[in-house]
């Protein structure tokens, strides 16, 4: 099996080919694993702050609301029971964690998943950072729209590509991340995926 290969796309047009790792963007596609990553990305973002009051917290409530028989209603023993109004919660919320334990060879292997997934699509691409010499929106609307790139894209570039960064950021669909920011859950969201030549081997090294 040939190894595969990305194209490398020129802010001018022009584009050659890559040859990408092989271990990484030719690895099996297990997408049971990167189901699980990107569902432990997505908890580690919940803030678990949601808090309600039980009935031990809600004040008032001390007395009997009526006399234990002869009324023709429920015996109640205080209103701070579930079923008046103002009353607690049965079974009140309280501030928790969502993270879930994940193995780093888990994680690893997700994200090789993810970007193998990309190369056998044949829609993952690199960029020639070197060819936007000034920040120019216009530049990369005609990049993506020459080599019809679809949407939404996910843009991998070093914090000291700024030309590159800036002429993206601003177009609708298209997300700029630095290789360390990158999640399996931005791979998978983006149907076309751009990285930066510069970048390439740091996405490669978080893959290993």
């Amino acid at each position: 099996m040939a190894a595969p290969k990305a194209p490398v796309l020129g802010a001018e047009g022009g584009s050659k080919e890559h040859a990408l790792d092989e271990a990484i963007f030719g690895s099996e596609v297990k997408s049971h694993l990167v189901h699980e990553a990107v569902r432990a990305e997505a908890n580690a973002r919940r803030a678990g702050t949601a808090q309600t009051k039980s009935r031990g917290m809600v004040s008032g409530g001390r007395a009997k609301p009526w006399r234990q028989k002869g009324t023709g209603s429920a015996r109640a023993g205080t209103v701070r029971a579930p079923q008046f109004e103002g009353g607690g919660h049965a079974f009140a919320k309280v501030p928790r964690s969502f993270q879930q334990k994940v193995n780093r060879k888990v994680v690893k292997a997700a994200f090789r998943s993810a970007l193998a997934s990309h190369a056998s699509a044949g829609s993952i691409s690199l960029v020639d950072g070197a060819s936007f010499e000034a920040p120019s929106t216009k530049q990369a609307a005609a990049l993506i729209d020459g080599f019809e790139l679809a949407t939404p894209i996910v843009l991998v570039c070093n914090d000291d590509e700024a030309n590159l960064a800036k002429s993206f950021r601003n177009l609708g669909r298209v997300a700029v991340v630095q290789p360390s920011e990158l999640e399996i859950a931005a791979v998978v969201w983006a149907r076309s995926l751009l990285v930066s030549e510069a970048a390439l081997p740091i996405v490669e090294g978080r893959a290993r």
